[in-house]
């Protein structure tokens, strides 16, 4: 596509999902795109590489959180990747502050570039595991919300998380249709990291004839993380809550 193509297409796409989006955003958004392909070529940042698919199952896809997102200022991704969803909406929303957590150093180097590129002031990149600096007291339970796409099963992925927001905070997870048995299994992280599923929010889009439903699920932190969590890696995968 070419980039006026690329953004007429977006906008539309947005439009249809009833996303409210300005040229501005689809202007930049349409440069990471860029940016994303190219890197592509010499590091594995993502399977999608046509660019309408990367308009509808990457961009919109992910701002298909701005429907839960409210009045939230900080917000981290935990396991960002290549940055989705929280590049997306670091550009997305100019005026709320964005940290995007991986393990894995040359994705970050990645959206590094991005943010340089783009000149975003909003945006944190922060190289380490989830499981450890959710521990230190410069991230422990200092965000408004947590956002993830893709990581880990929910129960977890609610260990990774949740520690790092504040009481009453809220982790946002973003999940394919087969969630309910996901929830299914989550009863005991849920309560044992003092959360609450507040919210289900169903959306679906069509890509080449084929249907892809999709979850976010807004769930509450009524309470402080018990001081024992997040374990340690080893633990967290020999033995889920």
């Amino acid at each position: 596509m070419k980039s006026e193509e690329f953004i007429q297409t977006l906008c539309k796409e947005c439009k249809r999902q009833n996303i409210a989006i300005n040229e501005k955003q689809c202007v930049d958004l349409a440069e990471y795109k860029d940016m994303l392909l190219e890197w592509n070529e010499k590091m594995n940042l993502t399977a999608i590489t046509d660019e309408y698919e990367i308009i509808v199952k990457h961009f919109v896809d992910c701002l298909e959180c701005t429907k839960v997102i409210k009045d939230e200022k900080n917000i981290i991704d935990v396991g960002t990747g290549a940055g989705f969803p929280g590049m997306v909406l670091a550009i997305y929303y100019k005026d709320k502050n964005f940290t995007l957590l991986d393990a894995l150093n040359k994705r970050l180097i990645f959206l590094q570039e991005v943010v340089n590129k783009l000149g975003l002031k909003n945006v944190k990149i922060v190289h380490a595991r989830a499981e450890e600096i959710a521990r230190t007291e410069e991230y422990k339970e200092v965000y408004d919300a947590s956002v993830s796409r893709a990581v880990a099963n929910l129960p977890v992925l609610l260990e990774y998380t949740s520690p790092f927001v504040k009481v009453n905070g809220i982790c946002i997870v973003m999940k394919g249709d087969s969630i309910e048995d996901e929830i299914k299994i989550s009863a005991n992280a849920l309560n044992t990291l003092k959360l609450k599923i507040e919210d289900k929010y169903n959306y679906s889009y069509i890509v080449n004839n084929e249907e892809y439903n999709r979850v976010i699920l807004n769930i509450r932190k009524n309470s402080n993380t018990p001081q024992k969590y997040p374990r340690n890696y080893g633990q967290i995968k020999k033995k889920p809550l």
